[in-house]
């Protein structure tokens, strides 16, 4: 068991990793529900929580959506911090590999429901500003959800310059890769119209460093 917690871990691989942590699967002990644990390590105690954790749940708590990955909870251990949040199956990588080549309706299916997560972000004042396959999630019954908001960000009019170091590189707007720092919701419609076509095409549409 996680040290004083109600989340036990359920498998030895982990579902993911990444720069502060690991993500693994867990369930609850109350509940009986699988989860997803989001391990943040804090092994400088002079850095404190990584901003980007932090933004990651301060965006997270404005936005309640079948189509964004839920936030249920979060606790601090020693030089840890945890989010728990909904356990979904695969994500759109891993979904695309499995079931290729989709289906014109699949297509389809995956394109509405990805613009829907998005367009709820973007009415709520919120850029995420890092969508490509492995940030979106499929649940068993084909439900998408936009997952790792690490790189979002909240925003109000008028807009104010951010930096360009966001967004996977293939799934990066010109106007960023060019430099502008001055940018709003348009750059996740890029990244919106690039998974569209990778879904279709089977790779990604433009590839490189």
């Amino acid at each position: 068991r996680i040290s004083g917690q109600r989340y036990a871990r359920v498998q030895v691989d982990n579902i993911g990793e990444g720069t502060y942590g690991e993500v693994f699967k867990a369930v609850c002990s109350s509940t009986g529900q699988h989860v997803a644990l989001k391990r943040i390590k804090l092994e400088n105690e002079d850095e404190g929580v990584p901003s980007t954790t932090i933004r990651e749940i301060g965006v997270l708590k404005r936005l309640r959506n079948p189509h964004v990955v839920a936030l249920l909870d979060l606790f601090c251990g020693e030089r840890q911090l945890h989010l728990v949040f909904e356990f979904v199956d695969h994500d759109l990588k891993k979904f695309m590999k499995k079931h290729a080549p989709l289906s014109p309706d699949l297509i389809r299916s995956m394109t509405y429901q990805m613009v829907l997560g998005t367009e709820y972000c973007h009415a709520r004042g919120v850029l995420h500003r890092d969508l490509k396959p492995q940030n979106l999630l499929v649940t068993s019954d084909g439900i998408l959800k936009l997952a790792d908001f690490g790189l979002a960000r909240a925003f109000q009019l008028p807009m104010p310059p951010y930096t360009h170091e966001v967004v996977t590189v293939w799934y990066r707007c010109p106007e960023i890769l060019l430099g502008q720092r001055e940018y709003s919701c348009p750059v996740d419609m890029w990244s919106v119209g690039c998974i569209m076509a990778e879904l279709a095409l089977g790779s990604a549409c433009f590839p490189g460093d």
